[in-house]
């Protein structure tokens, strides 16, 4: 498959770092305040600050843009960041064109969000019925649009064959409700409050993604993974098949060995008191942890893998 290109001209990334923040105080970059990074980066940052010498702050953001110049500039040690968008900034593609600001390093992979592509629309039940109609894509810097324009870009569309609408999902809700908006793509952790909200809107529905197209998307685009959304989590009738990207944290090359050890053990010997304050801590596991291969893992990750005799990449 021909992969689009596009080239963000508001987005300029350098590889040259402030001087480094001093040792043992680390700042982590998440999301809007009232999203998933942000929450789940603040029980995280409480757990490291309670359970080792390392401190971390946490920092709220607009989108995984911010959270990446961020690093580059060196305002910040540490970053939530998809895995799709992490790669683009490693390998300087889509995004990222005719830039390689390589100058970071993976910490862990700590959870899967699904691409989720909602309907209201009687007349839709594949990718391809989105030919022609109204489609939320997230905004124009989110990995939302561009996991939206890669599987487009599998069935033979692009972001020309239909009516794209740049905006959140929070956003455009009351377009699916009222049938000004005929579907959605949303990339988040399920179940998501927005799209339950939705579940008893009359025609409401999940696309499917078909095995052949699937298949064909991991091919060309690595960083993806299947999932499927349980049909429990929004009462539906059948299981959803979809494709996933991973939510990881990305930190500077240069951060401190002994944090970013102190950083991932923190986290994963004491999942149980981060599980308790946080439903996502069930998804840790240090084997999907140090499932990354397009971005090297930073020598603190690494140690401790090794400790553990856990394989990475």
């Amino acid at each position: 498959m021909k992969k689009t290109t596009l080239f963000l001209m508001s987005v300029t990334m350098t590889t040259f770092f402030a001087p480094t923040v001093s040792a043992g105080n680390l700042v982590l970059m998440t999301g809007e305040e009232a999203g998933a990074y942000y929450e789940f980066g603040n029980v995280l940052a409480r757990e490291i600050n309670d359970s080792s010498d390392t401190s971390v702050t946490v920092a709220a953001s607009a989108d995984p843009m911010e959270n990446l110049q961020a690093i580059a500039d060196g305002s910040a040690d540490l970053a939530f960041v998809p895995s799709d968008i992490m790669t683009y900034a490693y390998e300087g593609s889509v995004l990222f064109e005719n830039e390689m600001p390589q100058d970071f390093s993976a910490v862990a992979s700590l959870y899967m969000e699904p691409v989720q592509i909602v309907t209201c629309n009687p007349d839709i039940k594949s990718i391809q019925d989105l030919n022609g109609k109204k489609v939320s894509i997230g905004t124009l810097s989110s990995n939302v649009r561009f996991n939206a324009i890669d599987i487009l870009d599998v069935y033979g569309l692009s972001e020309e064959h239909i009516i794209p609408v740049y905006e959140s999902f929070d956003d455009c809700a009351d377009g699916l409700r009222d049938g000004s908006l005929d579907a959605a793509f949303v990339t988040a952790d399920a179940p998501l409050p927005a799209i339950t909200a939705l579940s008893t809107v009359e025609h409401f529905r999940f696309i499917s993604l078909d095995d052949d197209h699937t298949e064909a998307l991991l091919e060309v685009y690595p960083y993806y993974s299947r999932s499927i959304i349980d049909a429990g989590m929004y009462d539906l009738e059948t299981d959803v098949n979809t494709v996933a990207v991973s939510a990881v944290i990305i930190t500077r090359n240069d951060t401190p060995e002994d944090d970013i050890y102190n950083f991932i053990s923190s986290i994963f010997e004491n999942r149980d008191t981060i599980t308790d304050a946080h439903q996502k801590g069930a998804m840790l596991d240090p084997e999907f942890a140090a499932s990354i291969f397009t971005v090297p893992y930073h020598a603190g990750a690494t140690k401790y893998f090794e400790e553990k005799d856990i394989p990475f990449f």
